[in-house]
């Protein structure tokens, strides 16, 4: 437990905040009769916690994004793999409370375990000392190093970016097709084919054509420029 808090760069006042945020539920439900609380209720809370605070990140570093890239943005940066990442780092696997069964089966690598068990220690943070240590750790371990390379990869031009690549290859015409329409007038969905002469490059979804038309184009980027990394 020492070394843990050592990685987190803070000790814990109430250290039971910290044990139970390390307690899997496969444990708490082989130890009932020692009233063993599963971290469940403090993943629910740190997962609020570390919103909040990603939020307000990206909302002060980039006063021009508009909403909806803030919103891919934060959710990549918050997803399964970037917080299993950080329970890697904190090694948390080392220190969490699992059930035979879930110890049998690999629980301690395995991704979502991990990565809950991150947001709830976020949430023992937090309600032990704040939102300061809380967001201290938060900074360190998913904002300030590798959120500017998300941040430019999420707010790329996909259609500008697929256009210049297709434009090194004469004859080769872009066009995109709305291929669906779904939902309520307040809250439709479209999905985008983008052609590549007769032939689909990619397709994407989006609530409105404009997103759709990028997503579409990111997935044929994707795709164009794997072919060409492997040469094919």
């Amino acid at each position: 437990m020492q070394a843990l808090e050592e990685a987190l760069g803070y000790h814990f006042k109430n250290t039971a905040l910290l044990r139970e945020a390390l307690r899997h539920s496969s444990y708490a439900n082989e130890h009932r009769g020692e009233e063993a609380v599963s971290n469940e209720r403090l993943e629910f809370l740190g997962d609020s916690v570390l919103g909040f605070v990603t939020a307000e990140f990206l909302f002060e570093k980039h006063p021009d994004a508009p909403e909806g890239d803030l919103t891919r943005i934060r959710a990549r940066l918050v997803c399964e793999e970037s917080l299993y990442e950080v329970a890697q780092r904190l090694e948390l696997g080392r220190c969490l409370c699992l059930g035979h069964g879930e110890e049998a089966g690999g629980g301690r690598e395995r991704p979502s375990i991990l990565a809950d068990a991150t947001e709830a220690v976020i949430a023992a943070m937090y309600l032990d000392g704040g939102i300061e240590p809380a967001s201290a750790l938060i900074h360190r371990m998913l904002l300030d190093g590798a959120a500017e390379a998300t941040i430019v990869r999420q707010r790329r031009d996909y259609k500008t970016a697929l256009q210049e690549l297709v434009q090194r290859t004469p004859n080769h015409v872009l066009r995109y097709r709305l291929t669906d329409e779904t939902g309520p007038d307040h809250a439709k969905t479209f999905t985008i084919a983008v052609m590549l002469g007769d032939e689909v490059a990619g397709t994407g979804t989006g609530h409105s054509k404009k997103e759709a038309e990028q997503n579409a184009a990111r997935s044929a980027l994707e795709q164009l420029e794997a072919k060409m990394e492997s040469g094919s």
